[in-house]
Order: C-alpha cells, then structure tokens, then sequence
C-alpha cells in the first residue's frame, strides 16, 4: 500500500508530465526470466540475510545495522540494478505496477525476494546462535 501511495502521489504532483512507468521494475530484453528470477532471489536473500544478523541477532552491533544494511542494498543494486533493476521487495514493484498499469513480468519480482527471504530466513535459523542463558542469582536472605 506504501508503494502504490508514493507512486501515486508522484503522478499527481508531477501531473503526467513525467512518466511513471519509469518507476516500475522490468529486466532488460536481454535478460530471460528464470534469470531475472534467479538474480531477484540472489539478492533478496543476501539482504535479508544481513539484516537477520545485524539487526536480529543478539551479538550484532544495533548502531551500525543500518550501515551494513545500506551497504548491501547499495551492492545490490551496483551489481544487480543493470540487470532486473535489484527490487528486493515485492511491494517496491507492485505499487508502481499498479500506478501506471504495467504489470509485465511482475511475477518475477513477486516470487523472486519472496523466495530469497524464505531462504534466507530459514538459512539463519539454523545459523542463529542462541542467546546463552543467565544463571540465576542466588537469593542471599
């Protein structure tokens, strides 16, 4: 809903004087859809799994989270952008799509994050190192 309200308000302030299809997430000619779908989930499960152990983790450093998650999403997109436009996130592509009414190959960008961030997830899980307990205090009386 998030996406498709900014994109929204993008075409009402710029009036259709720029195109919003410039907003929606498409892959290149050259590119085929199994791979779009391939570098979609690649992605998407690089950057949830950076965020499962910066910011979930309890031995991760909460201050430079946002760091390290900017500095993925920043990769991603340098390696990734040229090719499928790196959308790691469903909503970012639906919105847009729903905007400006183009919904070509917006199962890719569906199915693509949504695979990678299950992986990823279930990846960590088994990954996560559990918080170790606190012994008890003695109670002195």
């Amino acid at each position: 809903m998030g996406a498709t309200l900014a994109t929204l308000t993008l075409k009402v302030l710029y009036h259709d004087k720029v195109d919003i299809g410039v907003t929606v997430t498409q892959y290149s000619n050259s590119t085929s859809d199994l791979e779009a779908l391939v570098w979609e989930s690649i992605i998407t499960f690089i950057l949830v799994l950076i965020i499962c152990g910066v910011a979930t983790d309890h031995r991760g450093s909460k201050e430079l989270a946002g760091v390290a998650i900017g500095i993925s999403v920043t990769i991603n997109i340098i390696i990734a952008g040229p090719i499928t436009g790196a959308s790691m996130n469903p909503a970012r592509s639906v919105g847009p799509a729903i905007v400006s009414g183009n919904y070509k190959n917006i199962w890719v960008f569906i199915i693509g994050p949504t695979v990678g961030a299950v992986f990823a997830t279930v990846l960590y899980t088994f990954l996560r190192v559990t918080k170790p307990a606190q012994p008890e205090e003695p109670c002195h009386v």
